[in-house]
């Protein structure tokens, strides 16, 4: 696991969030894909995407129809008028259009990319800050207890407790990347990566 890269991501996403970025990308990796749900899971970020080094489409433009398309449907329903309000018993979805929204995702693994879509709320990021806790050359350690004083407001070591509304910690654990409330009700401990406010 290479925290260089890690902080990389962090500061990344801090700074595409002030610059008030509607989507951005990270490297792609089993640390970043986990982080992303992570954030994605606590409401820091609204989608979760992979995708190629440009951005995918968003889904309400996959949903429109070429012209093309529009005249076959309108020729359709020319002949068969009924089938502008089709039964819910259809397997099919309305006038033959499936609802699957594809992403272009390059068979080069060095060419693929997280997309993140960022949420922002009263007009102010809901990601502000993001900072590295654990560091390439000191890696930190935190028990279970130690956890249970950190989600507390209180002092653990090198962390200081949670204190900010809605901040989170996040944690790498023998079962995934987790936050730190679910390792304090799981009673496991790991190496602490971020914490996100």
């Amino acid at each position: 696991m290479s925290l260089v890269n890690f902080a990389h991501v962090c500061s990344h996403l801090q700074n595409a969030s002030k610059a008030r970025l509607g989507l951005t990308s990270i490297p792609v990796s089993k640390l970043h894909v986990n982080l992303a749900l992570g954030l994605q899971r606590e409401g820091f970020v609204s989608s979760v995407t992979l995708g190629g080094q440009a951005p995918p489409r968003p889904y309400i433009l996959q949903n429109t129809l070429s012209p093309e398309e529009h005249e076959k449907i309108a020729e359709k329903l020319a002949h068969e008028p009924w089938n502008a309000y089709p039964s819910r018993s259809e397997d099919d979805a309305p006038l033959g259009k499936e609802q699957v929204f594809e992403v272009n995702v390059p068979r080069n693994p060095a060419q693929r990319r997280l997309w993140l879509g960022l949420k922002y709320w009263n007009n102010e990021p809901v990601l502000k800050n993001m900072k590295l806790l654990s560091k390439p050359t000191r890696r930190i350690w935190v028990t279970s207890e130690d956890l249970a004083k950190i989600t507390r407001t209180r002092h653990a070591g090198y962390i200081k407790g949670m204190t900010h509304p809605g901040e989170c910690v996040f944690l790498t654990t023998d079962r995934g990347i987790l936050e730190a409330r679910e390792c304090v009700e799981r009673r496991i401990g790991g190496m602490v990566l971020c914490r996100v406010w």
